[in-house]
């Protein structure tokens, strides 16, 4: 990965929907030359997807909630049960397994808070392998988005940049 796919990977997890002419300007590069390095960055796996991030209040969906959840089992077949079923619960936007405290963090969206007792319910409740959960309700979304530092800083490059 040289400094041109950087530039391009930095503009598009800030706008995904750039043209290959918009990100020839940003890396100096020709538009083909980008559309190249996309198709490449792609296939090597460096672009994980292509999203939107949809607006949860306009979608009836405004509260938010952090959820740590423990299990009274480790074992692989009770993570990878608990694993499933939050891959298929439509409500969770993110899951991961953690060490800490819990086994699990999810971030989930809800209606109000009697959609979300009916998630619990369905979800921890119900769930006889689950210890605990401990539920942060999202009180403003300071900061959303999957954008990494890709760009070196400028105190830490050296000359070959």
């Amino acid at each position: 990965m040289d400094r041109f796919d950087q530039l391009i990977l930095a503009a598009i997890q800030d706008n995904n929907r750039l043209t290959a002419e918009a990100l020839s300007h940003i890396a100096g590069l020709s538009p083909d030359a980008c559309r190249k390095r996309l198709t490449r960055l792609r296939a090597q796996g460096y672009i994980d997807a292509d999203i939107a991030m949809l607006n949860p209040e306009k979608l009836g969906r405004g509260l938010m909630l952090i959820v740590e959840v423990t299990l009274h089992s480790e074992r692989a077949e009770d993570i990878d049960r608990f694993r499933r079923r939050m891959v298929e619960a439509p409500e969770v936007m993110q899951c991961y397994y953690v060490t800490g405290n819990a086994d699990f963090i999810v971030i989930l969206t809800a209606r109000d808070m009697p959609d979300f007792e009916a998630f619990t319910r369905r979800h921890f409740f119900d769930e006889e392998n689950i210890t605990r959960f401990r539920t942060s309700v999202v009180m403003n979304r300071v900061k959303t988005g999957f954008s990494l530092p890709i760009l070196p800083d400028a105190d830490t490059e050296g000359d070959g940049a």
